[in-house]
């Protein structure tokens, strides 16, 4: 009796493996030179590692992230002084005489 396919057909081929034999088959030869095997990892050495890098990153974004607000309160200082500066110019002023941004005065 001849075998049957997953549909119940007959095998096309009579001599074609069945496909656990197919897995059982070897692979081609790699082509180049062989590499030897990779050495043992010491995973506590490697997590220790990645801690230690994860930690500095930590201590990296602190530090950035306290220069900016840093800096956002030296701008805003700056900005806030320099608007206070350009508001008494303009109260100070001739009222016939213009004050633009830049606290330049224009008759």
């Amino acid at each position: 009796m001849a075998s049957r396919g997953r549909r119940g057909r007959a095998s096309a081929r009579a001599n074609e493996p069945r496909r656990d034999e197919r897995s059982e088959q070897q692979a081609p030869a790699p082509q180049g030179p062989v590499l030897p095997p990779l050495p043992p990892v010491d995973y506590g050495v490697f997590m220790q590692g990645l801690v230690q890098a994860m930690q500095t990153q930590a201590r990296t974004q602190a530090t950035l992230q306290a220069q900016l607000e840093a800096q956002k309160s030296v701008l805003a200082s700056t900005w806030m002084d320099a608007h206070d500066m350009s508001a008494s110019i303009s109260t100070d002023a001739n009222p016939n005489v213009a004050v633009h941004g830049c606290g330049r005065q224009y008759p």
